[in-house]
């Protein structure tokens, strides 16, 4: 019949019915458990058949079903349905304001990786008191069971209403994303109208389990020129179980947070004076970042990479001949003029490697060329967004780059990811997720080079992840402006996600500089760069590194390694002389031999998380012995002074990633 449409369901059943129905006609008409389970639907992409190539849609479940299409009903089992949950999540939270706060003027609300937040305009600030009462008052209109109900106004009409209101967010979010002569979605729940896509979860009853969390600082637009918003964050699930966990993991996060830590532990700090960003090593954090470096050092000589030092400055035009003032111009300081030319603080190491490929002409036979850097680059990031180690102006990136043949580059693309798979093994990371980040042709204009090369250089490192059989997720259109990448993410001791190494391969910087090696024929080829970073930076990675050992470092890694503690003057003798044998075997030890009680100076290195504190009195001396107090262990330890020595010792050698 013409008025009736197919519906492909995913057991690959068909269904005819007829034009208008919705998702959740179709959901009953399967089972009345599905019905109540059901959440959002989706379909093939604006309602075509599934095979065009377009990524399948979200729509409400009430939403009429126009044309032919796939569908799938989508349950609190699917992920996909969270994101819509955690949407409608926030707009029950803008719902709550409204009602308690009707002065306040809304910005945006989306659902986020771990929750959702809505962004508020009120002169009066929130207070700890006023998120209680808002959740209250969220936990009422969830009892109210209220629909999320979508209607279409005239767009003038639409405008108007949020003039009339003073809604000036929401008139800017309609003026730039529709067309005049379109109506515009609206969404009302209860009292509360926005202007929203959607789709949303058919009612405020289905949320189940969602806790408010804090407030933060937000610019209208990001601009520090505009006023200042309120944000207001949040997280839902579909189980309180969930949710009491996820609250859990972010109370041992806080006990983890770097920046408290660093602080305690006197490993770093940023000087107001000196500016935001900036960070300032401490004895402590120093000793630390050396052997991390000294680590990856040693391991570019033994993995046949060159140790190189660059510049921290460059003239403006290496940066227009690399395409970074091109692509990447706002994220850089602002130029200097000195005498002979306007110069940039280098954002990237890349253009300094090339240069010194260049600077000799190489022969298929030199080849692979891999060059290897921890390098300090300096990047502009606004204020409101820096974060402790995580996210600063001025970092030192693990930085190497390979010049190679075609034939070469899958191997050495190969090497690249065993070198960071062992990065994670010898730090104490034995979880991580792999991701291919490649290119989006319909978004040309953000990636260069030609689409064969794109395809090239995909399929390459896609034959590499399938050699090493490592699972990996496709992510499209993340890839960098000049070539495709695979990103590492590890999962640190209390589950959480961190990107650090990156391998990607770039066709662009070797055409743009004009490199050539001879080849075998004695012709001029251009070769192709892989760029590769596997801390990401010495910044962010001693960051994670502190939050997922909650600075209680392994041996190799800690800043103090032993505290010798004399129980009295007449023993700091002996002390000093079992120091001395430590320090001869490497070992990083302290001698605590202060006129303090010997309880007090336990506690007081205890809480410094020295791995092995050694007590020693009357009875240690005489025997040439120790009594060991290892880092989270109740029962302490006799031995012989030799003995803890070589045990030591040994840890530091393995790298132990634990005591």
């Amino acid at each position: 019949m013409a008025d009736n449409i197919h519906i492909k369901l995913p057991d690959g059943s068909d269904k005819e019915v007829p034009k208008g129905t919705t998702a959740l006609d179709v959901a009953k008409s399967i089972s009345p458990r599905l019905a109540d389970a059901a959440l959002v639907a989706q379909v093939s992409a604006n309602g075509n058949p599934a095979g065009d190539g377009a990524r399948p849609t979200l729509i409400d479940l009430t939403r009429p079903l126009e044309k032919d299409t796939d569908l799938r009903i989508l349950t609190e089992k699917d992920p996909e349905a969270l994101e819509v949950y955690r949407h409608s999540s926030a707009h029950l939270l803008a719902a709550a304001v409204l009602e308690l706060f009707p002065e306040t003027k809304l910005g945006h609300g989306p659902a986020t990786e771990s929750g959702f937040f809505y962004d508020f305009y009120r002169p009066t600030a929130f207070t700890p008191e006023d998120l209680e009462k808002i959740e209250k008052k969220m936990q009422e209109l969830v009892q109210q069971n209220l629909p999320y109900a979508r209607e279409f106004l005239p767009r003038s009409e639409g405008l108007q209403k949020f003039k009339n209101e003073g809604d000036f967010m929401k008139c800017h979010f309609i003026e730039q994303f529709t067309q005049p002569d379109e109506k515009i979605s609206i969404y009302k729940t209860g009292k509360f109208l926005d202007f929203c896509r959607g789709p949303h979860i058919p009612s405020t009853g289905k949320i189940k389990a969602f806790k408010l969390l804090n407030i933060a600082g937000a610019y209208w637009l990001g601009d520090e020129h505009n006023p200042q918003l309120q944000r207001i964050y949040g997280t839902s699930f579909f189980s309180k179980k969930e949710l009491d966990e996820f609250i859990h993991k972010q109370e041992e996060a806080k006990k983890r947070d770097h920046r408290v830590l660093g602080q305690q532990l006197d490993l770093f700090s940023i000087q107001e004076l000196a500016g935001p960003g900036l960070i300032f090593w401490h004895p402590k954090g120093g000793i630390i970042r050396k052997e991390i470096e000294d680590w990856m050092r040693s391991e570019y000589i033994k993995r046949g990479y060159s140790l190189v030092y660059t510049p921290h400055v460059a003239r403006r035009q290496l940066f227009q001949t690399s395409g970074h003032e091109g692509y990447y111009a706002q994220n850089m300081f602002d130029f200097m003029e000195l005498d002979d030319a306007e110069y940039r603080v280098k954002p990237m190491n890349c253009p300094f490697h090339i240069l010194i490929f260049k600077d000799s002409l190489k022969s298929y036979r030199d080849l692979p060329v891999r060059l290897g850097e921890l390098g300090t680059v300096y990047r502009y990031e606004r204020s409101g967004v820096m974060h402790g180690l995580l996210r600063v102006r001025g970092f030192t990136q693990d930085d190497a780059h390979i010049f190679c043949t075609p034939e070469q580059v899958e191997s050495e693309m190969e090497g690249c990811m065993h070198f960071a798979l062992d990065v994670l093994k010898d730090f104490g990371f034995d979880q991580f997720q792999i991701e291919l980040s490649t290119w989006n042709e319909q978004d040309r204009k953000n990636f260069v080079g030609s689409e064969e090369r794109w395809v090239l250089a995909t399929r390459s490192l896609e034959n590499v992840l399938q050699r090493m059989n490592v699972p990996y997720k496709t992510i499209p259109g993340e890839a960098a402006y000049y070539g495709p990448k695979i990103d590492i993410k590890l999962v640190d001791a209390i589950g959480r996600l961190w990107q650090l190494s990156t391998v990607q391969f770039d066709f662009n910087l070797p055409q743009r500089f004009g490199l050539e090696y001879v080849a075998e024929d004695g012709s001029r080829k251009q070769p192709l760069m892989v760029h590769r970073a596997l801390y990401g930076s010495v910044e962010r990675f001693f960051g994670v590194l502190i939050e997922h050992y909650a600075g209680a470092f392994p041996v190799w890694l800690s800043p103090v390694q032993a505290v010798m503690i004399p129980i009295s003057e007449r023993h700091a003798e002996y002390a000093n002389k079992v120091a001395a044998q430590l320090k001869e075997a490497g070992v990083r030890v302290d001698v605590d031999a202060r006129n303090e009680k010997m309880n007090a100076k336990i506690r007081e290195h205890a809480l410094q998380k020295v791995p092995f504190l050694l007590v020693v009195g009357d009875k240690e001396a005489e025997a040439g012995k120790v009594n060991v107090r290892t880092r989270g262990k109740e029962k302490t330890e006799d031995m012989p002074a030799a003995e803890f020595i070589e045990k030591i010792k040994k840890l530091i050698a393995e790298k132990s990633p634990g005591l």
